[in-house]
């Protein structure tokens, strides 16, 4: 399972349909990016709505819309043109950002559809090319085809990825994407509104899509069921863009074969560690990001200036990792060691905008400040990772950050899941922080029941920390239920939870 040269590696990690993960792995085996997508997640961005307008605030230039389900939408009324939003009204919109830290989530009217190489823009006849497709001569040939495939009054957007590709494929993109779009317009004429209209495709197809630009050269799948799906949908490309596809059958879990587990414990540390000893201090908050430089055990070997040198251009490399593997957006600080070379100060801005250029979300590098700090914006695309993982803590106000339920839930899952392999037992006792143990209990023992073949029985123990958790006995069934029964007669307070009473 080694890296072929130059070449990315897709780890797809679906074999618990409560949640999906994908990592991207460099070509040193790092982990470069992860996405997660749960079971339990309701909106994702791209989803398209037929929504209700529940209230106008002109003081805030903008509308509140009920998606469904109790969810609601925030619309500028901005992006409204040639019409008057009023309550009660219907309108079509598309979730451009999902809800995240108690907002709601944003929503446009400006719809479009993402293909391969295209995306549709309903009510719009303009045509665009991206802008990462620098050849002149490209971008022309890429606006003619565009051009000539367009349907009447649709607008189209090429995409990176079609650099070079031939007439035939874009064409086919375009069909695919009429066709989609019909169907948009077809259940908006049928349901009522609030409903859901258009919903992306998968996790891993999306990343596929996006990703795959011949800088992939394996992916990795620990599902037979997707690695069928993924060979069904790989044969969209031609020979030279698909990459080899392999099902994995081992008895250790995929993610510590690659070692992205232990990265995805690192990468929620605040302080990262570069190669040459020195280290970033990486501080979220709720408006902004600080990055702080450090030489830490770093000493150089020719003089001071050199050793600020060296340490500011490989934190700026690791922060352009960190950035994208963290999925942090909005606006960025960062106090790097002082240089007082201007042309060091104007090199390392430089090379801060050619590492975010091969960034999916776009990243503007501002000068030094005053101050000698670098400023940066970068497009908020999807949730951060903290977001993701981690919740306030509940036991400080929120002053501190511990993982989600639904993390340590999967992290307690696939500790069971290592002990069923290597156990003929019926029956597990697992002991686990109260809350956590009935968040598992209502949200996934009976599945997980069903899906390894055993029974579990969950115990509170109130003095265990948030995302302790360990098997403390295993058998058969009777032994379990006799050990339950015992524990709740010698101790009144006890808590046990099982899908039947023990």
């Amino acid at each position: 399972m080694g890296f072929k040269n130059g070449e990315m590696k897709l780890v797809v990690n679906v074999i618990d349909p409560e949640e999906m993960r994908v990592a991207i792995l460099d070509e040193r085996g790092r982990l470069d990016n992860l996405y997660v997508e749960r079971m339990l997640e309701r909106q994702r961005a791209g989803e398209i709505y037929k929504a209700r307008v529940d209230s106008v605030l002109p003081g805030m230039n903008a509308a509140f819309l009920s998606l469904g389900d109790g969810r609601n939408g925030f619309l500028y009324l901005n992006d409204v043109r040639g019409a008057t939003v009023k309550a009660g009204m219907d309108m079509v919109v598309q979730v451009l950002k999902t809800a995240r830290k108690g907002k709601g989530a944003r929503v446009s009217p400006r719809v479009s559809l993402a293909g391969r190489y295209l995306v549709l823009v309903p009510s719009n006849g303009d045509v665009g090319v991206s802008k990462r497709i620098e050849n002149d001569e490209e971008r022309s040939r890429l606006r003619a085809l565009a051009r000539k495939l367009r349907p009447d009054s649709f607008g189209l957007i090429v995409r990176t990825v079609a650099g070079y590709s031939e007439e035939d494929s874009l064409a086919r993109d375009v069909a695919e994407l009429m066709e989609a779009w019909a169907e948009v317009e077809r259940k908006a004429k049928k349901n009522n509104a609030p409903c859901l209209l258009h919903r992306d495709i998968g996790l891993v197809e999306r990343i596929l899509r996006d990703e795959l630009n011949g800088s992939i050269g394996e992916i990795v799948v620990d599902s037979q069921d997707e690695y069928d799906s993924i060979g069904t949908f790989l044969q969209r490309f031609g020979e030279d863009e698909r990459p080899d596809l392999s099902l994995y059958k081992g008895s250790m879990p995929l993610f510590d074969v690659y070692g992205v587990e232990r990265a995805i414990d690192e990468m929620h540390d605040r302080k990262v560690w570069l190669p040459s000893g020195a280290y970033l201090v990486i501080d979220q908050t709720e408006a902004l990001t600080v990055i702080d430089v450090n030489t830490g055990k770093y000493i150089g070997s020719k003089d001071l200036q050199d050793t600020v040198y060296h340490t500011n251009f490989e934190a700026a490399e690791e922060i352009a990792r960190q950035l994208r593997l963290r999925a942090i957006g909005g606006i960025v600080v960062i106090d790097f060691i002082d240089m007082e070379s201007q042309e060091y100060r104007d090199k390392l801005v430089e090379q801060l905008q050619d590492l975010f250029k091969g960034d999916r979300c776009r990243a503007r590098v501002y000068g030094v400040t005053a101050l000698g700090l670098v400023e940066i914006t970068r497009k908020r695309a999807r949730l951060d990772m903290r977001t993701i993982m981690s919740r306030g803590c509940p036991f400080c106000g929120g002053l501190g950050w511990v993982d989600r339920e639904e993390t340590v839930a999967m992290k307690v899952k696939r500790f069971i899941r290592r002990s069923v392999l290597g156990s003929h037992s019926e029956a597990f006792l697992v002991e686990l922080h109260p809350a956590i143990a009935c968040y598992i209990a209502e949200t996934y023992l009976a599945m997980w029941e069903e899906e390894f073949e055993r029974r579990f029985y969950l115990v509170e123990c109130p003095e265990y920390a948030w995302d302790k958790y360990k098997i403390d006995f295993q058998g058969t069934l009777s032994r379990i239920v006799h050990r339950v029964d015992l524990m709740e007669k010698r101790e009144d307070r006890v808590v046990v939870h099982s899908t039947t009473p023990a």
